[in-house]
């Protein structure tokens, strides 16, 4: 039995309809991209669930993007996205990787114990940032921990109007906390490192095992990875929740507005210090250092604004070199190739 859905339980609004021309609109049909293989999307329409092989005229294509597909279902273009989030390649690759687009919110996940790191949130929450979309975190496994007040508070001074919550993954009644941020046509994502209590959190969300799980290892306090692929998911509430692999490695690239909306209060520090290019490590009239002599900013959260600022310019210049070489090696080929016509010729 094939299942019908609207489009607006798929997320769809008023931003991606106004997209559309008055003949993709009588001639196209919306898809949305709930999957992802080496050479499939996954995608979901009014109509139901159908597969498109992924060519080499297609666009960079992430879960969570809106397609028109034509007539005979096959892809006719990328609708802009609202939001997306992208990181550096993990290890030495100098390119971009898509993680997911369209996204309304993103619950950074951790769990009370030895995977809770704060410059681990400011990394994510720099990522969240830049796409404009609101962050909230989520502190799990509440059950294990002998004072999860401590944890919240430490979750607490990452920013004013941050939202934390700290909840029982497997206590239905402790998740739902979570629900108003999952209302019908709202597309929300986990973000989180590997074993942090993703997919128990939501199987209990969904009301039903739609990600595995597995037992927490007792010799380093963490969990073992379960999720190995980007997917969406329909939850009983309407919204659309999207789950992702948990991440050894999250390079940020072109980031800076980011960075400076996760750590606004040394951005407003800055302007006020002496020199415009003032690098807040030993210069003169530096208001950052100030607020650190007098116990007004913590000395770890400049330490870490530097070293996230460092990290994105370095690979924002590194992608930036890559992008130049692809493009001269382009107008290479292309030359050679006219020479061999005029050759011809």
């Amino acid at each position: 039995m094939t299942t019908h859905y609207s489009h607006s339980q798929l997320g769809w609004n008023h931003f991606f309809q106004q997209q559309l021309s008055l003949e993709e609109y009588e001639t196209c049909t919306p898809a949305r991209v709930f999957g992802q293989e080496r050479t499939l999307l996954q995608l979901i329409t009014e109509h139901g669930k159908l597969s498109l092989p992924i060519t080499a005229l297609m666009p960079a294509i992430t879960v969570g993007d809106w397609l028109l597909l034509d007539g005979d279902n096959q892809f006719h273009r990328l609708l802009e996205r609202a939001s997306l989030f992208s990181r550096k390649a993990a290890g030495k690759k100098a390119s971009r990787q898509l993680i997911a687009a369209n996204i309304d919110t993103v619950f950074v996940v951790s769990s009370m114990n030895l995977d809770f790191k704060l410059n681990r949130f400011e990394r994510y929450l720099a990522l969240i940032n830049e796409a404009d979309v609101e962050a909230v975190i989520v502190l799990t496994k509440a059950d294990c921990c002998d004072d999860p007040q401590e944890y919240l508070a430490k979750a607490d001074t990452l920013g004013e109007t941050l939202e934390v919550l700290g909840v029982n993954s497997l206590d239905r009644s402790s998740v739902d906390q979570l629900m108003p941020w999952c209302q019908p046509g709202k597309t929300v994502a986990f973000l989180g490192s590997s074993g942090v209590g993703k997919s128990t959190l939501i199987n209990t969300l969904s009301g039903q095992s739609i990600q595995r799980t597995q037992d927490i290892r007792e010799d380093d306090d963490k969990g073992r990875h379960t999720t190995t692929g980007r997917s969406l998911h329909l939850l009983p509430s309407g919204a659309l929740l999207l789950d992702t692999p948990g991440m050894r490695e999250l390079q940020l690239a072109d980031c800076e507005h980011g960075v400076d909306e996760t750590f606004v209060e040394i951005t407003a520090l800055a302007q006020q210090c002496r020199f415009t290019d003032c690098t807040h490590r030993d210069e003169p009239g530096c208001a950052v250092l100030s607020a650190i002599e007098v116990g007004e900013l913590d000395e770890r959260r400049l330490e870490s604004y530097l070293k996230l600022m460092r990290e994105q310019a370095f690979n924002k210049a590194t992608l930036a070199e890559r992008r130049a070489q692809d493009r001269e090696f382009g107008r290479y080929v292309r030359s050679v190739m006219k020479s061999k016509k005029e050759d011809k010729a």
